[in-house]
C-alpha cells in the first residue's frame, strides 16, 4: 500500500490545540470546529453526539457513500484510504485521538472523497448532520459559532491544498513506499 500525505486529511490543526483529557465534553472543546463554544454550549453539542465502535478493519465509511457525519477519534486508529485504479489503495491519512475528519458532510449530502477504515479497535464520536441541522433550528446562536468555524477550517485545508498546486508539485513527489 503506498501513503500520500495530503492536507485536506492530514490534522493540520493538532498542533494549534492542546489535547485534553477527560470526557466528551473537553474532546469536543478540542475540535477547532468547536473552540469558540462555551462549557454550556459544548454540553448542548455534546448531547448530539453518537459514540460508535468499529473493530480494526472494518470500513467507517466508503468512497462514492453519501456523507451523513463527522467523526472525532476517541481511542483508536483510523486510516483514510484512497481507492486506486489497480487495486492497491493510497493511504492519504494516519489519523489518532483527538483527531476529526468527514466535516464536509455537515454541510451536504455529497459522495465522499475517500474510505475510512479503523485500522486498530475504535472508538468515535459522531455527528450526524440532521441533528446539527436540528440545532441549527434549536439553538441558532450555537449552530451559528459552529458553522462559521466549519468554514474556517474548510477555507484552512482549501489553503494548503492550494499551496501544493502553487508549488506544481506532482502528486508522486508525496508518495511514500
Amino acid at each position: 500500500m503506498r501513503k500520500i500525505i495530503h492536507p485536506l486529511w492530514s490534522n493540520i490543526f493538532k498542533s494549534l490545540f492542546r489535547e485534553k483529557e477527560g470526557g466528551d465534553t473537553e474532546l469536543l472543546g478540542s475540535i477547532p470546529i468547536f473552540k469558540n463554544l462555551s462549557r454550556r454550549e459544548l454540553n448542548i453539542v455534546s448531547s448530539i453526539l453518537f459514540e460508535r465502535h468499529y473493530e480494526a478493519g472494518e470500513s467507517i465509511f466508503l468512497m462514492h457513500q453519501p456523507g451523513a457525519a463527522m467523526f472525532i477519534i476517541k481511542t483508536g486508529e483510523v486510516e483514510i484510504q484512497l481507492e486506486h485504479d489497480d487495486d492497491e489503495n493510497l493511504v492519504l491519512a494516519k489519523l489518532e485521538p483527538g483527531d476529526f475528519f468527514g466535516e464536509i458532510a455537515l454541510l451536504e449530502n455529497s459522495p465522499r472523497s475517500a474510505t475510512a477504515y479503523a485500522s486498530t479497535n475504535t472508538d468515535l464520536l459522531a455527528i450526524f448532520r440532521t441533528d446539527l441541522d436540528k440545532l441549527i433550528e434549536k439553538e441558532p446562536f450555537i449552530a451559528a459559532k459552529i458553522m462559521k468555524q466549519l468554514a474556517i477550517v474548510v477555507g484552512v485545508r482549501l489553503k494548503e491544498t492550494n499551496k501544493l498546486f502553487d508549488q506544481k508539485l506532482d502528486v508522486d513527489e508525496f508518495i511514500a513506499q
